[in-house]
């Protein structure tokens, strides 16, 4: 799972150089050359950060290599996937340049930081400690919360540079609207895809948590994010 997410991420960080009209056979090399070895060092850099500051209770490679935690490999998949959705965004595009992309890179990291502070905060268990017991379905739904920031994160930063105040203020604004739909979509999974269950039951409460619960409340997060997308 996160050598998946992983290669997933290098592939949509790379996409963000590849969008948009050629300016030439020789122009076009070089912009790859360029912007790829950035994009990869960014989605490096964010690995790194994120292990350390979203997860500093526990060694995640140690969880995913000596104990098989996949719960933790589901997240680190969808951290991963969520990493090169930002740096997509934030290297597509006409008019920017390597400092734009940085700002922007840094800009999602940030926000990845506080999605993660604020999940915590809306669902009423220890996200870390039920991760840390290997809960698979826990793993899986912060996974497709962190895939959903990360789409939000690219839809507000991709596309041409413009100015500074016009393309910070998209960003914003796609952002505070990500944000505000994570305790609605929770709710929503909870109140009208698992009517019958409650999620958090279905989730921690249980001797063998439900998978497909956590999967349905990723599939929210991520459905929400791109229908956001089309709609604004």
């Amino acid at each position: 799972l996160d050598l998946f997410g992983y290669f997933s991420g290098i592939v949509l960080a790379l996409g963000g150089v590849l969008v948009g009209p050629s300016a030439g056979i020789w122009e076009d090399l070089l912009d790859i050359a360029i912007y790829g070895i950035v994009a990869i060092a960014l989605l490096n850099l964010s690995i790194w950060i994120n292990n350390k500051i979203i997860f500093p209770r526990f060694d995640n490679y140690k969880e995913i290599i000596h104990d098989r935690n996949v719960g933790v490999g589901a997240v680190q998949a969808g951290n991963h996937i969520a990493i090169g959705l930002i740096v997509y965004g934030a290297i597509s595009g006409e008019g920017g340049d390597v400092v734009t992309a940085a700002v922007f890179w840094l800009l999602g990291q940030l926000g990845l930081i506080l999605a993660s502070r604020i999940y915590d905060w809306i669902t009423p268990f220890n996200v870390q400690a039920e991760l840390e017991k290997d809960n698979v379905a826990v793993g899986v739904a912060m996974a497709g919360m962190f895939i959903a920031i990360g789409n939000v994160v690219r839809l507000g930063s991709m596309g041409d540079f413009v100015s500074w105040s016009e393309n910070l203020a998209t960003f914003g604004q796609f952002y505070v609207f990500g944000i505000v739909l994570l305790p609605f979509m929770r709710l929503a999974t909870d109140k009208l895809i698992l009517p019958g269950a409650r999620l958090t039951d279905e989730l921690v409460r249980q001797e063998k948590p439900n998978v497909g619960a956590g999967l349905l409340e990723a599939f929210a997060y991520i459905g929400a994010s791109f229908l956001l997308g089309w709609v604004v």
